[in-house]
């Protein structure tokens, strides 16, 4: 009978040169060799936004090559759709896994069955913020670090699946906002430690692409969470659209 305990892990990777093909095996080389195979078996789903590498496939994983339009949000949907373990852990490229990562969430996780999102501590950017070390698990509601966040997979049932609206930035805010909509807590647990190397990949995307990807979510955002004022967002979003495409934003 085989007792480890399976975690599904998908990876966002836009592999477009060889430095972010290695980038991105060097998150799954750091996360198979974080934890013991004995105990721990891990699922890597690698989702590529760079159509010219399929059928390639990074070792060690699954490496799908989705034939809709990227969407960090959809993309995650479509790695949650291919899994089926308990737990989930959804991955920038960008990371690198610290021995023991996986086993400090999954330890405060069996403490309370009502625990269904954590995220790791980054040694970099946490610290930087001045994040304290005191309480290994501490409920807090915080941008995450390189979009690394470990769930249950029973609070998809609960909050439904990734709002695909959001292509880019603010995906992690909106996840935050939704569970405080349902009233769960998200937990950084700090000796759970896996550093982000800072945005590798959208610091290489073209400028028109990043202004999309972070200009029109943030008006989205704005109108789901504050405003409520559809007619006022569908106006901002074409008069955004329409800097960029002028390239006047």
């Amino acid at each position: 009978m085989d007792n480890t305990l399976k975690i599904d892990i998908i990876i966002l990777s836009y592999a477009k040169d060889d430095a972010l093909k290695a980038l991105t095996t060097q998150t799954i080389t750091t996360l198979r060799q974080s934890e013991s195979e004995k105990e721990i078996s891990f699922n890597i789903i690698v989702i590529e936004s760079n159509k010219n590498l399929k059928p390639w496939q990074f070792e060690h994983s699954t490496t799908i090559y989705p034939d809709v339009e990227f969407g960090f949000n959809r993309y995650l949907n479509i790695g949650a759709q291919n899994t089926n373990s308990p737990y989930i852990c959804f991955c920038n490229n960008d990371l690198i896994f610290h021995k023991g990562w996986a086993s400090e969430i999954l330890k405060l996780m069996a403490t309370d069955a009502s625990i269904l999102s954590a995220a790791p501590f980054c040694p970099v950017t946490h610290v930087r913020d001045g994040y304290p070390f005191k309480d290994p698990y501490l409920p807090i509601y915080h941008i995450f670090s390189g979009w690394c966040f470990f769930i249950k997979r029973d609070l998809l049932k609960i909050t439904g699946p990734f709002d695909d609206k959001y292509k880019f930035w603010y995906a992690d805010a909106d996840y935050l906002n939704t569970l405080k909509k349902h009233g769960i807590k998200n937990y950084m647990v700090t000796e759970s430690k896996v550093t982000h190397l800072g945005s590798k990949t959208s610091d290489k995307l073209e400028a028109a692409l990043y202004k999309k990807l972070t200009a029109l979510p943030n008006a989205y955002h704005n109108y789901k969470w504050t405003d409520r004022n559809y007619p006022y967002y569908l106006l901002k979003r074409l008069y955004l659209q329409t800097l960029i495409k002028l390239k006047l934003l």
